[in-house]
């Protein structure tokens, strides 16, 4: 995912034995490249990622988690699976500025109406 949205930070702390989940629309997707071929390494993420309600849910959007997580086969070779914990921990800039217009559309309508 970071490979095309340079703006997300991912978290990259030392993994644990949790392993990493996505939903049904990132399913098959690797979390480092967005590749869709050959899955080969499962995901790992550290501790503090699978902690209390974020246990179970997607690495990359934070939907409700349906399967595994694999890394495709090129990012294991170039052991892109070693730099630490895959999980996004920020929205992004797209994200942000989408949830700041649905704020001000709402304000708007309801200064319009009362």
């Amino acid at each position: 995912m970071s490979k095309h949205h340079p703006d997300l930070i991912l978290c990259r702390k030392l993994p644990g034995i949790a392993i990493g989940r996505l939903c049904e629309k990132d399913d098959g997707k690797c979390p480092i490249c967005d590749s869709y071929v050959r899955p080969a390494t499962l995901v790992r993420i550290c501790e503090e990622c699978n902690f209390g309600s974020s246990g179970g849910k997607c690495i990359i959007c934070g939907g409700q988690g349906v399967s595994d997580a694999y890394y495709c086969a090129e990012c294991t070779r170039l052991e892109k699976d070693r730099d630490g914990c895959p999980k996004v921990v920020n929205l992004g800039a797209s994200r942000t500025d989408l949830a700041y217009l649905r704020k001000a559309r709402n304000q708007q309508q309801q200064f319009q109406r009362g």
